[in-house]
């Protein structure tokens, strides 16, 4: 009695032995990288051709957080347990809700961040068609940024598969647009990490310039010092570039860095804890030509994003993680965080007016 005990454990565990690594062998063989220098083509919608020297533009970045992040949402990899959104009414409200929020800015440029189409956690609804549809006097440009093989963490919602990206949308036409890879982990935590990258789209100006528009999003989960310090170098050498040749920059999107480099001290008080992925943003490490654009409207420092190990409320820690950088060349006339109380997504707004200098 007791072998045939031993012989059924033995079976069900080489069975269980089997599956686990089936199904890692399923995740290692089914990862790959979209190659650098991906050629993005933008979706036609706008009917400016070019940009103006000593005209006042406006963009706005918006993580959107693939429409789960309403108020009571808390995620699994921040420490709370959710995986999917609340629903797909849910979904559909929160698409609605950035939209709104989004237009009631009149933006030249938007550039979003977590965008999901195809998507397990945000119910398969195709986000990205969405946002063209609710913008459709803009050029679009759609740089995927997740492509993951079936998640089955955590074991009561599995995350399932994802698909994503950073969108950018333009009121004036974008004459062409490419992906560049960032580098990203080469352990294991590659798997739940994104595809990092950065899009770079191209509008001309009536001086025979460019403006350069960049979409980041970068990196959190998986990261570390040295991957941090490679992706940000490799934005502002970018940059640099572009500027010393006399084209205009605007970057914009989701650091995953303390952008001011104290707003987990002024926002957190009582809260303060050690969030090992919100280092601050590297100062020493921007170029001379290129800045933060942080000399904030409101004298009062408005968060833009949510730690999500817990719902929205007093006991939530609060960041200024969202931004722009410009080149020198690239006068700042406002820039603002836009308190939305976190409603439809963990990110908030932020809001650039800028003119191109002659």
């Amino acid at each position: 009695m007791i072998k045939k005990i031993l012989k059924i454990s033995l079976i069900v565990l080489l069975i269980l032995l089997a599956i686990v690594v089936s199904y890692v062998l399923y995740l290692v063989f089914s990862y790959s990288r979209i190659e650098d220098n991906q050629a993005l083509v933008p979706k036609a919608g706008a009917t400016e051709s070019e940009v103006h020297t000593g005209t006042v533009y406006t963009a706005v970045t918006q993580n959107f957080g693939f429409g789960a992040y309403t108020p009571d949402f808390t995620f699994f990899m921040d420490g709370g347990t959710q995986s999917w959104a609340n629903s797909k009414e849910s979904v559909n409200s929160c698409i609605e809700q950035a939209a709104d929020e989004i237009k009631s800015h009149d933006p030249d440029f938007v550039l979003m961040q977590e965008v999901d189409f195809d998507s397990t956690r945000s119910y398969h609804i195709d986000e990205k068609a969405k946002f063209e549809s609710a913008f459709p006097g803009y050029d679009s440009v759609f740089a995927v940024n997740f492509h993951s093989a079936f998640l089955c963490y955590p074991f009561n919602q599995p995350h399932g598969f994802a698909n994503s990206g950073i969108m950018t949308l333009s009121d004036v036409k974008i004459a062409s647009a490419t992906r560049r890879s960032l580098e990203i982990s080469k352990s294991f935590s590659k798997f739940i990490d994104l595809d990092r990258c950065y899009s770079v789209s191209r509008i001309p100006v009536e001086n025979g310039k460019e403006l350069v528009l960049y979409n980041i999003h970068a990196s959190a989960y998986g990261g570390s010092d040295e991957i941090r310090t490679s992706q940000m170098n490799q934005l502002f050498s970018d940059m640099l570039s572009e500027y010393e040749k006399g084209n205009y920059c605007v970057c914009g999107g989701d650091f995953n860095h303390d952008f001011t480099g104290d707003s987990t001290l002024v926002l957190g008080g009582d809260l303060m804890a050690e969030f090992g992925w919100a280092q601050p943003f590297p100062e020493d490490l921007l170029p001379k030509g290129i800045s933060r654009c942080i000399d904030y409207d409101d004298p009062q420092l408005i968060a833009t994003c949510r730690n999500c190990d817990v719902p929205y409320g007093p006991d939530c820690q609060t960041f200024v993680l969202d931004g722009f950088l410009v080149s020198d060349n690239v006068t700042v006339k406002s820039v603002k965080n836009i308190d939305t109380g976190f409603s439809y997504s963990d990110h908030s707004p932020v809001v650039l007016r800028f003119e191109l200098q002659p």
